[in-house]
C-alpha cells in the first residue's frame, strides 16, 4: 500500500459524498481531475464511482474533464469506463498540464455551479485555484510535495475553510501533502471522517504540517488526542478564551483532527486542571467558554 492507496480511497469517499448532494443541489455539476503524471487509475476509479449513481442522474447533466500529461493515450485508458456511463454524463479528456485547467473549466461552463476540482502534482497556480474556486459550491483537493503550507493560497483563491495534512510513508518514500478547501463545514467533516477510515494498514501515517513537533500519527477510527491537546491549549494561550464551537473549529481547519475529536481532548484538559469552564457544570455544549488555566498560560 501506499500514499496512491490512500488518496485514491479518500478520493472515492468524498465522491460518495459529493455527487449525491450535487446532483441534489443542481441540474448540471462538473468533476474535474488534473494530473502532471501519466497515472490516470484515480480518473478510472472516479469514472466507476460515477456509474454507481447512474439512476440519479436522469434529468441532470454531470460534465467530467479529465487532465493528465498522457498525450494520446489518455482518451484509449478511460474509454472503456467511460463507455459504460449514461447519456447524462460528457467525459471530456484534456491532455496537458494542470495550469489547462481554467480555460478547460470555462468552456465546460462549470462556474456557478457545484463543482469538484482534484488535482494532483506540482507547485498549484494561483489561476488554477481560483478557477476551482468558481463553483457554487466548489471543493478542492489539492496534493502536491511538502514544502511550504497551502492554506494562504487556498484561503486567497476564496476558499473559505481549508485544511491541510502530510501523508508520510513508513518505507521512506516521499511524502506528499494533501489540502482539502471547500465553503461547507458538512463537506469538511465529511472529508476529516474519511481521512480517519481510510485503510490502516496502507502504510502510510499523518502529520499535521502546523505540528512544530512534527509527530507521527497512526490512522485509526479513534487518533491518539495527545497533540490535539497540546494545540487547543497553545490556541487558547495564543487567543484567549474561546467558545467550544470556536475550538471544535479550529480542531476542523487548523489541524489534522475532527471537530468531535476537540470534544474528547477538552475533556481530557478540563479533567487534567490545563483549562477551566464557564459555567462550571453542565453539558459541554457549544457555548461553554473555555480558559487556559494561569499554570497552563505560564
Amino acid at each position: 500500500m501506499s500514499t496512491d492507496a490512500v488518496l485514491r480511497e479518500l478520493l472515492v469517499r468524498q465522491l460518495d459524498h459529493w455527487l449525491p448532494a450535487a446532483l441534489h443541489r443542481s441540474r448540471r455539476a462538473t468533476l474535474a481531475l488534473a494530473f502532471t503524471g501519466c497515472d490516470t487509475g484515480d480518473a478510472e476509479e472516479a469514472l466507476r464511482v460515477v456509474a454507481e449513481f447512474a439512476d440519479r442522474l436522469r434529468g441532470r447533466r454531470l460534465t467530467v474533464l479529465v487532465l493528465a500529461d498522457s498525450g494520446a493515450e489518455l482518451p484509449a485508458r478511460l474509454g472503456t469506463v467511460a463507455a459504460a456511463l449514461p447519456a447524462d454524463v460528457a467525459v471530456h479528456v484534456v491532455p496537458g498540464h494542470p495550469d489547462r485547467l481554467p480555460v478547460a473549466l470555462k468552456a465546460a461552463g462549470a462556474a456557478g455551479a457545484p463543482l469538484l476540482t482534484v488535482v494532483d502534482g506540482g507547485d498549484p497556480d494561483p489561476a488554477v485555484l481560483a478557477a476551482a474556486a468558481s463553483g457554487r459550491p466548489a471543493e478542492l483537493l489539492l496534493v502536491t510535495a511538502p514544502g511550504r503550507p497551502l492554506r494562504p493560497a487556498l484561503t486567497a483563491a476564496g476558499f473559505p475553510l481549508v485544511t491541510e495534512v502530510e501523508l508520510v510513508p513508513a518505507d521512506g518514500a516521499p511524502a506528499r501533502l494533501l489540502g482539502y478547501a471547500t465553503g461547507s463545514d458538512r463537506s469538511l467533516e465529511t472529508l476529516k471522517d474519511a481521512l480517519w477510515a481510510v485503510d490502516e494498514y496502507a502504510g502510510v501515517r499523518y502529520r499535521d504540517p502546523a505540528d512544530p513537533a512534527g509527530r507521527l500519527l497512526d490512522i485509526t477510527l479513534e487518533p491518539e488526542p495527545g497533540p490535539l491537546r497540546r494545540e487547543l491549549l497553545a490556541e487558547l494561550t495564543r487567543s484567549g478564551p474561546r467558545t467550544v464551537t470556536e475550538l471544535r473549529r479550529f480542531a476542523a481547519t487548523s489541524t489534522v483532527y475532527r471537530a468531535a475529536d476537540a470534544n474528547r481532548a477538552l475533556a481530557s484538559l478540563l479533567a487534567s486542571g490545563a483549562v477551566t469552564r464557564q459555567p462550571e457544570h453542565g453539558r459541554l455544549g457549544g457555548d461553554v467558554l473555555i480558559t487556559a488555566s494561569a499554570a497552563a498560560a505560564g
